[in-house]
């Protein structure tokens, strides 16, 4: 398994932490694209330096850069259509009659309306990082009034669990909220904020301590615990909310990625076909041949739209498979227990 998925669920920060997790979604998808391509282009410059055929002889025999990079040009135009064509699929999704269009309107405010009752505030905020953020810390106050009722409690063993499940809570919250502060909607920071905070197992442990102490809590207190389950069930959908809108986000940032390479694409991989060939730039520069240089640096283009895609495309499944069961459900090993069963 990897750092993030070994790592104990009790730190939201931890959980989601490891190279694995940083590269998959904290990296500009810009900055690891050029990386990959970075990567690839020194693997095909050094390969010519290996006891293999040098790239002038197959150019010159075989016509190489015809074989290559003509096939570039059907494949960067037919999979630019085709994730442009899905992508107009998925936004479609958003056009609608009127009345459907109320309709969504009004399960918003309603959805938000409840949430305000529950955190007892007048009026949440419509930025969705400062929205999170209030509903974070409703849920870390419900831990304090929870905490507070337990303390003429006269079971110990029942005010110790309570007391490390409200410091779990707040101590999450509280790392959540710190990277909602000047999270900006667009930017992967209010999913990152949102996968951070573990409210599967806090419903679960909230359940946990009102099955195994149900005779010995009091009615306040049970109403309290009530109350937080409550507030925390409010997460799941609000996270669920944001991440559909950030997904469609993120499909109109890659449509708008590809279209801006492929014109530039096409264009060096035509510049390959009409202009190098095996009398091309005769010569090397640091020992390599010239022609090394070019139809590497050609063949990355050619590549560079697909990259692009599949860093995309990373990110987005890797947070979907993170947040396939919404609610008390625990898909993943790092997030159980061992009394768990």
């Amino acid at each position: 398994m990897s750092d993030a998925e070994s790592d104990d669920d009790s730190d939201g920060q931890r959980r989601l932490g490891g190279v694995r997790m940083w590269l998959l979604l904290r990296v500009n998808r810009w900055v690891l694209s050029a990386g990959i391509l970075v990567v690839v282009y020194v693997v095909l410059v050094a390969a010519s330096q290996l006891d293999l055929t040098p790239v002038r002889t197959i150019v010159e025999q075989h016509d190489g850069t015809f074989w290559l990079f003509s096939a570039f040009i059907g494949a960067i135009i037919t999979g630019t259509s085709i994730v442009v064509t899905i992508n107009q699929l998925v936004l479609s999704q958003e056009l609608g009659a009127i009345g459907d269009q109320r309709e969504r309107m009004q399960d918003s405010i309603d959805f938000r309306q409840d949430i305000e009752d529950t955190i007892e505030e007048d009026a949440s905020p419509p930025e969705p990082a400062a929205f999170l953020w209030e509903l974070v810390d409703g849920i870390e106050e419900r831990g304090r009034e929870l905490e507070t009722v337990m303390e003429d409690e006269r079971d110990e063993e029942l005010k110790r669990k309570v007391e490390q499940y409200v410091d779990d809570v707040a101590d999450n919250a509280q790392a959540v909220k710190d990277d909602l502060e000047d999270a900006q909607f667009g930017t992967f920071e209010v999913i990152w904020s949102a996968l951070e905070f573990n409210y599967s197992r806090k419903i679960y442990d909230a359940r946990k301590i009102c099955a195994d102490h149900q005779e010995s809590l009091s009615d306040e207190a049970n109403e309290k615990i009530d109350h937080m389950i409550k507030t925390l069930k409010f997460f799941g959908p609000a996270r669920e909310h944001f991440k559909t809108l950030y997904f469609q986000w993120e499909l109109i940032n890659l449509s708008r990625a590809l279209l801006y390479i492929s014109v530039p694409a096409l264009t060096v991989m035509g510049f390959m076909l009409m202009y190098v060939d095996g009398s091309t730039l005769l010569g090397s520069t640091l020992g390599i041949d010239n022609l090394v240089w070019v139809t590497s640096f050609g063949f990355v283009v050619g590549i560079s739209p697909f990259v692009v895609f599949i860093t995309y495309v990373l990110r987005v499944a890797t947070v979907a498979k993170r947040t396939l069961a919404m609610g008390p459900f625990i898909l993943r090993e790092s997030e159980r227990d061992q009394d768990l069963g």
